[in-house]
């Protein structure tokens, strides 16, 4: 190797140093993607607002990332001066710049609050947005969510539900593939459920009869009312006894929410053996008196 090629080679190696050197200045490693940061807007923009949050250059924030509702005003949602978090959407360019968002940080408190909601087996209020074949879709804080057909409690006409606001309970939530299925049917049975205790009578339907017993809707919770729970003598078909849609009063012998299950009786009401049979009228009529018979042997 002459040594103009060394003076050369030599030239090279110290520029890409140089220069990778002042790459390494220029570029904040502190600041990643999916960080929180803090900062202050210092200039608004007609495309956005400059930020500083402590960098070697400003961060921006583009018009359509400063909130989740639209904004007309950016003063509004980003005021001169005054500290805010912000959520890193876009790590440094060429000039050093990160890109913030403010919109998506809501949405990440959000789908945080929704998490713990659904931990807490909270319900929410949704306003439903539109229809279609398999349910309706909704609008919650901002986000879409979905109720399926069979989690609705009117399921015929879907088109009334437009524009309706609706308690719901979650069955999925899925922030990485922004997922949020809810449950109108299941947050109405479990507002029934708290209102449920041992020895209480309740009043609801027959929504189907099975050779074991027959299930009884009370506001929107399936309860069973078992064949030996019925009355004190044999019972050899129950279709003889009950028919779909009467309307009948029992006493609740078991409660388990975990599960959604609810047993009742009509069996504890009766004064002799077989008077369900013989008498059913005479002992929903006098149902009340009854349970609270019932009800000490019950909770004894």
């Amino acid at each position: 190797m002459n040594s103009e090629t060394k003076l050369s080679h030599k030239a090279d190696s110290s520029f890409s140093l140089d220069d990778f050197a002042k790459a390494l200045e220029k570029h904040d490693y502190q600041f990643q993607k999916g960080q929180v940061v803090h900062g202050k807007v210092f200039q608004l923009d007609p495309d956005g607002a400059y930020v500083d949050i402590g960098g070697k250059s400003s961060a921006f924030i583009p018009r359509e990332e400063a909130a989740l509702r639209n904004v007309t005003d950016l003063s509004e949602v980003l005021p001169l001066n005054e500290e805010l978090e912000f959520l890193i959407i876009r790590e440094q360019d060429a000039e050093g710049q990160v890109t913030l968002s403010r919109r998506q940080l809501e949405i990440k408190h959000i789908w945080e609050r929704l998490a713990q909601m659904r931990e807490n087996s909270q319900t929410v209020e949704v306003r439903v947005l539109n229809v279609n074949k398999g349910g309706v879709t909704v609008d919650l804080q901002g986000l879409r969510g979905f109720i399926p057909r069979s989690h609705l409690l009117e399921r015929d006409n879907l088109e009334s539900l437009k524009g309706q606001t609706l308690t719901v309970s979650f069955l999925e939530i899925d922030r990485n593939n922004k997922k949020l299925i809810l449950s109108q049917r299941l947050a109405t049975r479990s507002a029934s459920f708290s209102t449920f205790e041992l020895g209480q009578l309740v009043e609801g339907k027959i929504s189907g009869i099975r050779p074991f017993g027959v299930f009884v809707d009370i506001d929107g919770v399936s309860a069973l009312l078992h064949i030996k729970q019925i009355t004190q003598k044999f019972i050899d078909n129950l279709e003889k006894v009950f028919q779909v849609g009467q309307s009948i009063k029992a006493v609740i012998i078991d409660l388990d929410e975990g599960k959604n299950r609810v047993a009742v009786s009509t069996r504890v009401l009766e004064n002799f053996p077989g008077e369900v049979l013989e008498n059913m009228t005479e002992v929903m009529a006098s149902a009340e008196a009854r349970a609270e018979r019932a009800r000490k042997k019950i909770t004894e």
